[in-house]
């Protein structure tokens, strides 16, 4: 009789998640990106990092507010929802709240970079120590002769963007932030009382799967796009430590871009330039409609494979 109901449970389970693996494709909304979250990073008491004249915070804000701009103009049916539009703070997890209780479909969040500074040093000559050893008539005194050092230090050289997904290792916490909040529809609900049940934690984690797929696919076509104008890409890479809520929490697909580093005055002068913007904000708007336009009007892949699970490390999609 035990064999008997655990093979009915199986099938059960079977019978719900036949239909995610079946429509692997589908969203929200059936195939449709209809919300797209518009995340600046930092804001008002955190105004994250700093470069010679600017900030983060002030940076991200006016990227933000051209994108939403560019996406708006251009992709018409597509409610764009902003975190903020002001110079405001809101926490990791406000951000997060925002984004699943606006239904987003996709999260696309802005950052600048930051790099400490290099530190130098180098032989400027010796000088004598003295000091004592023993006690008493052991007592003796010894002479030693030590380098002496000068160290400094000179902004980082490092340049570029990156894209970052949640780490694969927190596939867990991705499934456990699906579980609470969000659902097909309410048949959905209907079909799984119980949000703790074996099926619906095997439904989350298939969605967090498909979360980050298309998170990474939607990264790789933000760095080809910033390739294409001329920067220096780090390529798509796994975040499973600062940051890691917005692209945790959010129950959609979601990245965190990496648009250059504030430390380097180049990069610095480059990201507040209305050139650099319009450049950076058109080269995320492109991946961003290139994205819309595969997930709604899908072309069969003949494999499409994943590498790299470490934290840290680029993810490769083979399409």
């Amino acid at each position: 009789m035990s064999l008997c109901r655990s093979f009915i449970q199986f099938l059960l389970v079977f019978a719900t998640i036949l239909p995610l693996i079946v429509i692997g494709q589908s969203t929200r909304s059936g195939a449709r990106i209809n919300t797209i979250i518009v995340d600046a990073g930092h804001g008002g008491t955190d105004q994250g990092a700093k470069g010679k004249y600017s900030t983060e915070a002030q940076i991200t804000l006016q990227l933000a507010l051209k994108l939403e701009e560019i996406l708006k103009r251009e992709l018409q049916e597509t409610r764009i929802v902003m975190t903020r539009t002001t110079d405001i703070y809101h926490s990791v997890r406000e951000k997060a709240d925002i984004a699943n209780q606006q239904k987003g479909d996709l999260f696309v969040c802005i950052h600048v970079n930051a790099a400490p500074p290099k530190r130098h040093r180098e032989q400027t000559g010796y000088r004598t120590r003295t000091y004592y050893t023993g006690k008493g008539k052991k007592r003796k005194k010894v002479t030693k002769k030590e380098p002496v050092y000068r160290t400094w230090t000179t902004p980082s050289p490092a340049k570029g963007t990156s894209t970052y997904v949640f780490a694969a290792d927190r596939a867990d916490e991705k499934a456990e932030g699906i579980i609470e909040e969000r659902y097909e529809s309410e048949s959905e609900i209907l079909d799984i009382p119980d949000p703790k049940s074996p099926e619906a934690l095997i439904k989350a984690r298939l969605w967090s799967q498909k979360f980050f797929k298309n998170s990474v696919r939607l990264g790789s076509f933000i760095e080809e796009e910033f390739v294409k104008i001329g920067r220096n890409s780090w390529g798509v890479l796994q975040r499973n430590h600062m940051g890691i809520w917005v692209l945790q929490a959010t129950n959609m697909p979601a990245v965190l871009i990496e648009t250059g580093f504030i430390t380097n005055a180049e990069e610095e002068d480059y990201l507040n330039s209305e050139a650099g913007q319009q450049e950076m904000v058109r080269a995320i708007a492109n991946a961003v409609i290139r994205y819309k336009s595969q997930i709604e009007n899908p072309i069969p892949q003949k494999s499409e494979t994943h590498t790299s699970t470490r934290p840290g490390q680029a993810v490769s999609v083979n399409r």
